[in-house]
Order: C-alpha cells, then structure tokens, then sequence
C-alpha cells in the first residue's frame, strides 16, 4: 500500500512538473478495460502510468500511445512486475462520428511469448453518449467486448465495460481530466470467474501534442 502511494504521488509530481505544454482537451484512454473504436489523433503522445491489483495485469506499467496518422496509432506498455514489453496498434476504417470501425491488435509480448490479439470494433460516438461493441480473438477463443461512456462535459466521463472470458471482467470507472492535458481514470473490475474478486485499477495519463494532424492546403477544407 505504501508503494502504491509513494508511486502515484511521483506520477503526480512529474506530469505537473510538464504541464507547460500546448494545450487541447485530453482524450480518454480506452475505457476501463477495453481499447475504444476511436483513435488517437495525429501528432499527439500520451504517456501513462498504469497501477493495478496484479490479477488483472502486470502491476506497474508505463504505456506511450502515438497517432501517427489519422487513421492509425501505436502503443506499447512497459511493465515492471514481471519484466516485459507489450505492443498494440490500431487502424480506423471508419473515423467519421457517430459511426466509428477499427481493427487492430493488442497484448503482442514477444518477451514472454504472447501472441498479438486481433481484434474489431465498432462504436456509436454522440456528443454525450459512447456506444461499443467489438469482438477479439484470444488463445484458441473468441471473446465479446462491450463499453458504453457517458460525458457529462469536457471534464467529467463515466464508463463501464466488459471482456467474456476466463481472466476477464466487468467494470465501472471514471475519468477526470484535470487538466486540458492531464487525466486520471480509477476504475473498480468484478472478475468473471468465480469466485468473483473485486479488484482496483488507476491509471495517469499526460498528453503532449508533438506536431500538428491538420494538413496545411490552400483549399478550403470540406469537413
């Protein structure tokens, strides 16, 4: 419990200490425990600390998510407890809200010899209200995925989620963004094996805004 803290309180310390950045409504992460259909935007890097009960993954982790173009992203996560890298990526074929589809894959550990998880989403995105529904493959099993996100406004998201399967959950989480950069989202998993365990989960997130998605034209643009 004392780590815990000792861990969160430096996060904290450290992402204020780079808040000088440029600034735009940070997005949110995922949900709880699901990737989202939508992408993260062009040019934009987050950075995130990631504490969890270690039932539900690698303890302490540190997780870099890059939009390299607007219609795909990179991510991988750096954990601790064990030692292991793990990469994920996502392409969007369709980004235009309300209607969002994407594939990709996530869980891809080379280091421990886990293989990548494909998967497919898709999301209904209105300006409060985040539909998801998606399928992935894991092992020698399918498994369903289900969100749905509720934005009060720019600063206040609650959300809940759940992944079929041994080893999976159902949650309920919020996100805060403190800041135009900088989010938190703890979140609560009920395990879907029984017994079922109830299990804590908090992750901090800082967005940095490296170069801009905008393509510079002459013509007007006709979004």
């Amino acid at each position: 419990m004392q780590l815990w803290r000792f861990l969160a309180l430096r996060s904290l310390i450290l992402i204020a200490a780079l808040a000088a950045a440029h600034s735009s409504f940070a997005t949110t992460k995922g949900l709880n425990q699901i990737v989202t259909p939508d992408l993260q935007p062009e040019g934009e890097l987050s950075l995130s600390l990631q504490i969890q009960d270690k039932r539900i993954a690698n303890p302490y982790q540190i997780q870099a998510e890059l939009g390299l173009t607007k219609w795909a992203e990179a991510a991988v996560f750096k954990g601790f407890d064990p030692n292991e890298l793990i990469f994920g990526t996502e392409i969007g074929l369709i980004q235009k809200e309300p209607y969002l589809l994407s594939i990709g894959f996530v869980n891809w550990s080379p280091h421990s010899h886990v293989d990548p998880q494909p998967l497919i989403e898709a999301g209904y995105y209105t300006e409060h209200q985040k539909f998801i529904v998606g399928a992935t493959h894991v092992d020698y099993r399918n498994e369903a995925i289900l969100g749905y996100a509720y934005d009060f406004n720019e600063t206040w998201r609650v959300q809940v989620d759940f992944q079929s399967g041994s080893g999976n959950s159902s949650t309920i989480g919020f996100a805060w963004n403190i800041t135009k950069d900088f989010q938190v989202n703890p979140a609560i998993y009920v395990t879907n094996d029984s017994p079922h365990e109830v299990l804590g989960y908090v992750v901090f997130t800082y967005t940095f805004h490296l170069w801009s998605g905008k393509e510079k034209s002459s013509t007007p643009s006709t979004k």
